[in-house]
Formats: C-alpha cells, structure tokens, sequence
C-alpha cells in the first residue's frame, strides 16, 4: 500500500487524491462520509476528496488546483520539488577518470611540448603499452610521442654503474653510426661539387676546387635565412639538418645563416628554432633528452662553449642530433 509521503513523492501534480481507505479524525471511514471542501465558498461534501500539496488543505475536484482555491502557499510544492532534483546526485557524480599508470585522477599529456591535461571527461588519456605512459588523443600513436627514444616506466632497476655504462655504449654506437653517416654525408658533397664544377663542358677541374666551393657558397648565401641585421662579414652560411633516426623534426632540413661569435649552444638554440625540433637543453640533464651539434665536415660532436667562428665555415654541414653523449668522452676529434 502506498504512503501519503510515497504520493508526495511521486505525484506531478500540486494535488493528490486522497485515500479511498484513510479513515479520518474521528475513526470513520472517508469512503463513507467523504470530507468538506475547505475552500469556503464552496464547502460541499465530496466523497473522493483531493489534498493540495501546497497548502496542506482538503478540496472537492473542481477546487483541487492552487489557482481554483486561491492557494495562500501557492507554489511551495513547485519549489520543494525543484530543490529535491537539484539535490538529486547524477549518474557520475563523485567519480572521476584516474590514469592507468600512475592512478591520478589528472596530469599533463606525456608527449614533449604538449599541455593538454588528460584524465578528464573532455580529454581521457591513452595508454601506451610499450613506454608505460599516458598522452593525449592527438599523441596517442608511437609515432607521435616519440615512444622508440622513450624508456619504459617500471622497467627493471640497475644500478648507478650499469645505467651509466649502457647509456655510455649506446652513445658509442650511434655516433660510430652517425661518423659513418657523416663520411657518406661529405663523400655525397663532394660529388655535387664535382658536377657543379665539370658543367656541360667537359672540363676536367677538381671536384674540391676553390672556385667550385665559392660558386656553392654563392648559392647558399642566395637562399640561406637568418637575422637581417646581422652584418655580412659576421655571418657563417651552413647547411642543417636534423638526423631522423634521433631527432622529430617538423622541418627535415634548411639553410641558415648565423654570427660567427655566437657559441655553439646559441646556435643550436637558433637551429632547433627554425627546424621546430624540441629542445629540452635547459630543462633535462639526462643525455637522452639532450640536443647536439654534429659537424660534417669535422666528422665531430662540437662543445657548446665552442665558438662558431673558429670550427665551422660557410658552406659546412651542421647535423641536431639527440641522445648521443658528451663529445670529449665518446668520440675521437
């Protein structure tokens, strides 16, 4: 059987029959002897009487609305109503999306240079099985985080000495690899020389001719970008790249122009700028994460403090790459 309170509860309407089988205050049942409408000019008997919700007060059927009977509360059922959904919690309400790995509710994507904060209702985040992080819909293929160059979370823990030493081979094999690529790099320069230099004609000139080399470096000042204000006896016209096997790069390759005074940090800082490489140089001090200048020619890693001016010339290759060590250590000059 329901209850008035059930009624209250559950009737759309500001009146509510009542009880064919409420018995009333003097102990007789309602059924038999109905009660008065309460609205004063009408005070009939009616045996299937409505209760107004609003004001609490027993009316016939056509006085049972708020209006019919000048409800004095009129309304006060339409609000508790309304209060009672607002205070009704939702499907979600106290829970929140937690990361896979790390089980917080919310971080920043795992990607490099991404600020998008996953672990939301707007933006879930993505776990990648292979580095054990959590990114972005956007950076959620390998690819686009960079997840070959990435070590993964919670994989076995070696000692100081053991990280070192493996960090230090690896580096080893990839600037044996990069000095390799780097002969191959200045043996296909040369070669273009030696066209450029023979022509159509014929003419048997040395692919390494100081005319051939001038007429190169013509050319790449013609096409080389820089700062404008810069004057033209300062300048270095290079060639740089960014090794793909290390470095995402937006923009492969390009042909600047910089001080010869600047250090080599700065022109690193400069290169990885307009090549749109990721440089986390001031904000890492682990080697794999760390940004470095290959010169081609010189077939070596150059120091920061180094000055341009001093190890490079127009005309040379300059190569960013990532993760290969301290050059004093893992590569003979």
């Amino acid at each position: 059987m329901a209850s008035p309170s059930d009624d209250n509860n559950n009737n759309e309407t500001s009146y509510i029959k009542m009880s064919t089988t409420a018995v009333d205050s003097r102990g007789t049942d309602a059924s038999l002897v109905g009660s008065h409408c309460q609205y004063a000019p009408c005070n009939q008997l009616d045996f299937l009487p409505f209760k107004c919700q609003s004001c609490n007060k027993t009316f016939c059927l056509e006085h049972r609305t708020e209006d019919s009977h000048a409800c004095p509360q009129a309304g006060a059922w339409a609000r508790r109503k309304r209060e009672q959904e607002l205070a009704r919690l939702g499907a979600g309400a106290g829970r929140r999306m937690q990361d896979p790995v790390t089980g917080s509710r919310s971080r920043p994507c795992a990607a490099d240079d991404c600020k998008t904060t996953i672990g939301t209702a707007l933006h879930p985040g993505v776990h990648c099985a292979d580095c054990n992080r959590a990114y972005c819909l956007k950076h959620r293929l390998r690819e686009d985080h960079d997840c070959a160059n990435k070590p993964p979370i919670g994989a076995r823990a070696t000692s100081a000495a053991e990280a070192a030493a493996a960090a230090a081979e690896g580096a080893r094999s990839a600037l044996e690899r990069f000095k390799l690529w780097g002969l191959a790099k200045k043996q296909k320069a040369k070669d273009s020389l030696a066209s450029a230099s023979l022509g159509g004609s014929g003419s048997a000139k040395k692919p390494q001719s100081k005319a051939a080399q001038m007429v190169a470096v013509n050319a790449l000042k013609k096409t080389a970008k820089g700062d404008a204000k810069l004057p033209p006896e300062k300048r270095v016209y290079l060639y740089v790249e960014a090794e793909a096997a290390s470095t995402k790069s937006k923009i492969p390759k390009g042909e600047f122009f910089y001080s010869r005074d600047w250090k080599v940090g700065k022109l690193l800082d400069a290169a990885a700028k307009s090549l749109q490489i990721p440089n986390l140089n001031n904000q890492s001090d682990a080697e794999q994460d760390r940004l470095r200048v290959f010169h081609v020619e010189g077939g070596r890693l150059l120091e920061f403090n180094e000055t341009v001016g001093d190890v490079l010339q127009s005309g040379n290759t300059v190569v960013l790459l990532r993760g290969v060590g301290p050059p004093p250590d893992l590569i003979e000059v």
